[in-house]
């Protein structure tokens, strides 16, 4: 809830260091040290008594690693968001601590702005979680009411998330498309470019030298209607609203995951949908927009390589816990006259391919050259029917999440 602080358990089996994180924290008012763990047993036990929500957890302990406390503790208390802090420069600590339940992954020694903004956003995410567990008295209850009994709140924009462990598969593409396929008169769309290093969404819409993310994200905690309204690029032969990746690679660093969340979650109030295009590898943006997603794409062709990323990813959401209703996977660039169907591919990764996109590289390359999305003047053809036919699908999907969620029985 805001104002209260954020809790936060200190794992590490060096002492200098437990000093050194503490101290590093002890100047952020948000924050509470509630307590420091010396082996990955004693994380397991304090964390049962105090019962926090951020656990900065080191990887290497004599006992018990990180990663095996990170699964323990998350199996016990899944509203506790967990840090994992390493000195290894190895992806392979990376993905086996996501797909044990961490929240993220920093190498040490932690710079004090990454690990306080990262703090932030395993704390909201923590307090999120433990609202989900604990039923709150809300002003206006009549007495013996509960909270599923107040009158529902207004209707707020859907965050959908286009992403895919292998670059080069079409992420773009389906996503500039898609946002048009969505948009019109009563449906105000904003497309969101996430790969803020080499993100090409407004080159495909032709307005690229614009405006950007980097004239948002300093303002994140003060954001308001007119200030986005003058920083997204309204894109006149689509109806889509943009927001586009930085103009040099460099300027990236300036946005943290934790302003990049906030930005989204404002749109949700401007907009019905905003398609959120990521780059292939988990950024702190990527992992702040899986936080906000409502619905997520995974795109797939027919190479094995991009079938295993695919597999990896759902490992991984399955580990954070992502119901995979919420994931519409979609193979891209079909040709029948290749192997690895999508009904092949579906059986393989257990996860029905549902949307199936074919191969046209002349309509695809002559849309992206012309800084002209297909679907304005293409939507009649194969792969524009295709697009309309996943805009229907994402819609239909999120409005059955919506249902499936109104319908839980009060507790």
């Amino acid at each position: 809830m805001a104002g209260e602080k954020i809790r936060i358990l200190i794992v590490d089996d060096i002492a200098e260091t437990r000093e050194n994180i503490r101290k590093l924290l002890q100047f952020e008012a948000d924050f509470e040290v509630v307590g420091v763990a010396r082996t990955g047993k004693e994380a397991i036990d304090l964390s049962q008594e105090l019962k926090p929500d951020v656990i900065l957890m080191d990887i290497n302990m004599p006992d018990m690693d990180g990663i095996a406390a990170t699964e323990a503790i998350r199996r016990k208390l899944s509203f506790a968001q967990i840090i994992i802090l390493s000195v290894q420069n190895d992806p392979n600590y990376m993905r086996r601590a996501m797909l044990a339940g961490a929240r993220d992954f920093i190498f040490k020694p932690p710079r004090i702005d990454q690990l306080s903004g990262t703090i932030r956003v395993a704390g909201a995410i923590a307090a999120e979680e433990r609202s989900k567990q604990t039923p709150v008295a809300m002003p206006g209850m009549m007495p013996g009411m509960m909270p599923g009994m107040m009158m529902p709140a207004m209707p707020k924009g859907k965050v959908i998330m286009v992403f895919s462990p292998k670059g080069g598969t079409g992420c773009t593409t389906i996503a500039s498309n898609l946002a048009v396929a969505m948009v019109n008169e009563e449906t105000k769309v904003a497309l969101v470019d996430g790969n803020l290093q080499f993100g090409n969404v407004a080159i495909f819409l032709n307005e690229q030298g614009k405006n950007t993310i980097i004239d948002l994200a300093p303002r994140a905690d003060e954001l308001d209607y007119d200030i986005v309204k003058e920083v997204m690029i309204a894109n006149a032969a689509s109806g889509v609203h943009l927001l586009a990746a930085p103009l040099r690679p460099e300027h990236a660093e300036k946005v943290s995951g934790e302003q990049f969340g906030k930005v989204l979650t404002f749109l949700r109030q401007m907009y019905s949908y905003i398609i959120v295009d990521t780059p292939a590898y988990l950024t702190d943006v990527v992992l702040s927009t899986m936080d906000v997603a409502d619905l997520f794409i995974l795109v797939t062709s027919q190479d094995i390589p991009a079938i295993i990323g695919a597999k990896s990813f759902l490992s991984l959401t399955d580990a954070m816990r992502i119901n995979r209703k919420r994931i519409v996977f979609t193979m891209n660039r079909y040709d029948k006259r290749v192997g690895n169907p999508p009904e092949k591919v579906g059986e393989y990764l257990k996860q029905e391919v549902v949307s199936v996109i074919p191969l046209d590289e002349r309509i695809v390359i002559n849309a992206v050259n012309r800084g002209v999305p297909f679907m304005i003047d293409n939507k009649m053809q194969p792969i524009g029917r295709s697009i309309a036919a996943l805009a229907d699908t994402v819609k239909d999907t999120l409005a059955k999440l919506d249902a499936a969620e109104n319908e839980k029985p009060l507790r």
